[in-house]
C-alpha cells in the first residue's frame, strides 16, 4: 500500500468497519445528551477524555460550525443542539450516517459532506467561525494541507480547536507492551505504511482497523503556525483506561488556534 489516495480509501472502508464493531467513536449520543445541551449544558472533547474548555468555543448560537473529520453522532449533533449552525466533513460515510440518525431522531439541521480533510475545495473561502478537528488527522499522510485549508475556510477572529496524537505514542514496541515493557522500536518520521513489515501491519489489516501515521509536533504545531494561525490555548490529556503508557506521559494534545482579525 502507498501513501496518499490509498491510504484515505483503506481508511474510509477502516471506519466504515469501525461503525459496525460500535467503536466508541462511532456511537451515536442519546436524546439526554441532546437535550441538555438544548439547555446550555453540554461538553465535547477533542481528545479521548478532557472536555474542552468552554471558552474556547464562546456564544455558538448562530455560529458557523465546522466538524472537520468528526463525524460519528456525537460532538456535532451536540454542538447543533447547543445552537450552531453544524456542518460535519467526513471521509467515512458510514460514519456520517451516525450524525444523521442524531439529526433526525432530533430534528437537528447539520449539513453531511463526505470528503478528505486535506482538501475542503467544496467550502467557499472564509465559510465558518469556528472549526472543530478532533483526533483525526493521523488517518492521513500529510497535516500540512489540514491546516491550510483550514485556515483558508475560517473568517477572520474564528479559532480551529484540534487534538493529535503525541507522535512517541507510536514508537514502542507493541508486542512487548502487552506484557508490561515500554520498549522504544520504531523511529521518526513514523508510518504504518512504511515503518512496519508486512506482517507487523498485519496486525492492523487482518482485523481491518485504521492505519496511523505519526506526524511530528512540528508538522502539528508549527504547521498550525506556518499556516498563518495563532495559538491560544493548549492542554493534554491520555489514552483509555489501562493502558499502559498513560501511566507515564499524556499521549494527546489539544490546541487552540486563531486566524487573526483583519486590519
Amino acid at each position: 500500500m502507498r501513501p496518499g489516495v490509498e491510504l484515505r480509501d483503506y481508511n474510509r472502508e477502516a471506519w466504515n468497519r469501525q461503525v459496525a464493531q460500535g467503536d466508541r467513536w462511532t456511537l451515536p449520543v442519546g436524546p439526554e445528551v441532546i437535550a441538555a445541551a438544548r439547555r446550555g449544558e453540554w461538553s465535547v472533547v477533542l481528545t479521548p477524555h478532557k472536555p474542552v474548555p468552554r471558552a474556547w468555543f464562546g456564544d455558538l448560537v448562530g455560529r458557523d460550525v465546522l466538524g472537520l473529520a468528526s463525524a460519528g453522532g456525537q460532538q456535532g449533533p451536540v454542538l447543533a443542539a447547543a445552537g450552531a449552525r453544524v456542518t460535519v466533513f467526513d471521509n467515512s460515510p458510514a460514519q456520517l450516517g451516525q450524525d444523521r440518525k442524531v439529526a433526525e431522531r432530533e430534528g437537528l439541521s447539520i449539513r453531511l459532506v463526505e470528503g478528505d480533510m486535506r482538501d475542503l475545495s467544496v467550502f467557499a473561502d472564509e465559510s465558518f467561525d469556528l472549526i472543530f478537528h478532533p483526533c483525526s488527522n493521523g488517518f492521513v499522510d500529510d497535516v500540512r494541507p489540514v491546516w491550510r485549508e483550514a485556515f483558508r475556510v475560517l473568517r477572520p477572529g474564528g479559532a480551529l480547536l484540534s487534538g493529535f496524537a503525541q507522535p512517541v505514542i507510536y514508537l514502542f514496541d507493541p508486542e512487548l507492551e502487552t506484557q508490561g515493557v515500554m520498549q522504544l522500536k520504531y523511529r521518526m518520521p513514523y508510518s504504518d505504511l512504511t515503518s512496519l513489515s508486512d506482517e507487523e501491519r498485519r496486525r492492523y489489516t487482518d482485523k481491518g482497523s485504521p492505519l496511523c501515521v505519526a506526524h511530528s509536533l512540528e508538522e502539528q504545531i508549527g504547521g498550525q503556525l506556518d499556516a498563518g494561525f495563532l495559538l491560544a490555548g493548549f492542554y493534554e490529556d491520555k489514552h483509555i483506561e489501562g493502558d499502559l503508557l498513560s501511566e507515564y506521559l499524556s499521549g494527546f494534545c489539544a490546541t487552540r488556534a486563531v486566524k487573526p482579525a483583519k486590519r
